[in-house]
């Protein structure tokens, strides 16, 4: 058996693509793009869970439009459902699905949490291990409940980084540098860390600023992003709403197609397993269809 789960190895060296904008077409239609990105060549699609669908929900619709792609819950909130569930759906999803499925577990944020679910924030760390080792012992009885899983922890600081390590099959790292890229390495040892890169293609240097400050507004005011940003040398200054310009050139690629590679080969050079590109359109919230059709040469030609 391999040490890591098969939609892990189905995904090792590829470039996939991290969007929230499917969330704006109606079910339908969203299930059309993802087959046309899987079409396109990318290895992965990953999307989060916020305001918008339910992520096993999402999973399941995009599972059935697409034949070869894996999705990925980028990630799914701890919060959201208990483990039990968690476990037992991720399962299903794995075995009805050709083992395309993979489950990226996170704790969230305090504002999406306690404003959004009504939840009390409880110390992250200690939440998570005891989500999962809730997973682990979760009971199945169906023909499916002795699936292998693959499952990913969202994780910035080493503390996290050493919990993906010990009782995950890895890390999805999100607006991160080559540097942390490089740390999360260190920590995960032989374990699957998959990375999130944020991209701008073309576009003059004003469009480029206007498209990633507002790309970084939300992330600006969130506790855990700005405490791993200061491990990477950023202060204060850099966490103006939409981030500084500096942050901005940290987290967002500005370039034509070899930019985007470069950034991606130096991810890769760092550690990275897989490397998923967040293209920032023109609206944030619509389908940047154009621009994946743009770097679909990219990804076909690794």
């Amino acid at each position: 058996m391999s040490a890591w789960p098969e939609p892990l190895e189905k995904i090792r060296g590829t470039v996939g693509l991290w969007t929230t904008t499917l969330d704006s077409l109606a079910p339908e239609q969203s299930g059309e793009m993802a087959r046309e990105l899987e079409a396109l060549g990318y290895g992965a699609l990953w999307f989060p869970e916020a305001w918008g669908r339910e992520a096993f929900t999402n999973a399941s619709l995009l599972l059935s439009r697409t034949s070869s792609m894996v999705l990925a819950t980028g990630i799914a909130n701890i919060w959201g459902r208990d483990a039990v569930t968690a476990a037992n759906a991720a399962k299903t999803l794995t075995a009805a699905y050709d083992e395309r499925f993979i489950l990226g577990l996170g704790v969230s944020h305090e504002p999406l949490v306690q404003r959004l679910r009504g939840h009390e924030y409880q110390a992250p760390l200690g939440k998570t291990k005891e989500f999962l080792l809730a997973m682990d012992s979760a009971p199945m009885f169906a023909p499916e409940g002795s699936t292998r899983v693959a499952r990913v922890l969202a994780a910035l600081g080493p503390k996290m980084l050493e919990v993906s390590r010990a009782m995950s099959d890895g890390a999805h790292t999100y607006l991160v540098t080559p540097e942390h890229t490089a740390r999360a390495r260190a920590i995960l040892a032989d374990k699957f860390l998959g990375v999130e890169q944020a991209v701008v293609l073309g576009q003059s240097r004003e469009e480029f600023l206007r498209r990633a400050h507002a790309h970084l507004e939300i992330y600006t005011g969130l506790e855990n992003y700005k405490n791993s940003w200061r491990r990477l040398g950023f202060g204060d200054d850099d966490f103006v709403r939409g981030g500084s310009e500096r942050l901005c050139h940290a987290l967002v690629v500005h370039g034509d197609e070899a930019a985007v590679l470069e950034a991606v080969n130096a991810h890769r050079a760092a550690g990275a397993d897989h490397v998923c590109l967040q293209v920032l359109g023109d609206d944030l919230a619509t389908p940047p269809l154009d621009e994946w059709r743009r770097l679909a040469p990219l990804v076909r030609s690794e």
